[in-house]
C-alpha cells in the first residue's frame, strides 16, 4: 500500500512539474511577441516619417524639352554659351547641387520665386524657383512685382499649369537651360529649366 501511495506521489509530482514547465513556455512566448511588435511598429513608425517627409520642389520634371515660351529671347553674351560647362550651386532638386551642367540654353529675362497651390490639390508650393516672366499668362512688357496674383503657363510640376501664384520674388537676370547627371541616381537630366546666373559657377 505505502508503495502504491509513493508512486502515485511521485507521479503526481512528476505531473505537476511537467505542467509547471510548459506554462512557463507559453507565457514566455506573448511577451517575445509583444518585443516583435513594437519593434515592427517602431520600424514602420520610421518609414512613415521618411514617406511623408515633402519638399516643395516634390513631383518636379528633371526633364523637358528644347522647347521655349514665345517671345524668350536668347542671351547676346552670357556668362556661360551654350555648350560650356558650369557647376550647379542650386538645390532645386535632389542629385543637384554640386552636379556639372552643360548650358543648353541662356536667356535673358525675369525670373520669379512663386508660391501656388497645385491644380490637383493638396497643400500649397512655396518658394518655387523659377518661373519665368514668359511663362505667366497675359504676361506683358512690365515684370511682375513681388505680391502681385499671376495664372502660371509653366508645367514644371504635376498641377502648375493654370494654377494661380503669388510673386514672392522677382529678379531680371540670365536663365539657362541645364543637361547635367544627377548626383545620386546617376541619370541623365536634359533641359531642365531654369538655374539663374547666380545659381551657376564656373568649372575649376
Amino acid at each position: 500500500m505505502k508503495k502504491k501511495q509513493l508512486i502515485i506521489g511521485l507521479l503526481a509530482l512528476l505531473i505537476t512539474m511537467v505542467l509547471a514547465a510548459c506554462g512557463g513556455n507559453e507565457e514566455s512566448a506573448p511577451n517575445d511577441d509583444t518585443n516583435t511588435d513594437t519593434e515592427s511598429h517602431e520600424n514602420m513608425d520610421m518609414n512613415e516619417e521618411g514617406s511623408n517627409a515633402k519638399s516643395g520642389h516634390e513631383g518636379m520634371n528633371h526633364s523637358g524639352s528644347s522647347e521655349v515660351p514665345e517671345g524668350l529671347k536668347e542671351a547676346e553674351n552670357p556668362t556661360y554659351p551654350v555648350g560650356s560647362k558650369a557647376i550647379i550651386n542650386a538645390k532645386h532638386m535632389s542629385g543637384m547641387k554640386g552636379a556639372e551642367a552643360t548650358i543648353s540654353g541662356a536667356f535673358d529675362t525675369t525670373a520669379y520665386a512663386v508660391t501656388y497651390t497645385p491644380t490637383t490639390g493638396g497643400e500649397p508650393v512655396e518658394d518655387h524657383k523659377w518661373v519665368i516672366h514668359e511663362e505667366i499668362e497675359n504676361a506683358g512688357d512690365e515684370p511682375f512685382k513681388q505680391g502681385d496674383e499671376v495664372v502660371l503657363n509653366a508645367e514644371h510640376m504635376e498641377g502648375m499649369k493654370g494654377a494661380t501664384a503669388t510673386i514672392d520674388t522677382a529678379e531680371q537676370t540670365t536663365v539657362y537651360m541645364v543637361d547635367y547627371t544627377d548626383t545620386e541616381t546617376g541619370e541623365e537630366v536634359r533641359y531642365h529649366k531654369w538655374v539663374t546666373e547666380s545659381e551657376l559657377s564656373p568649372v575649376e
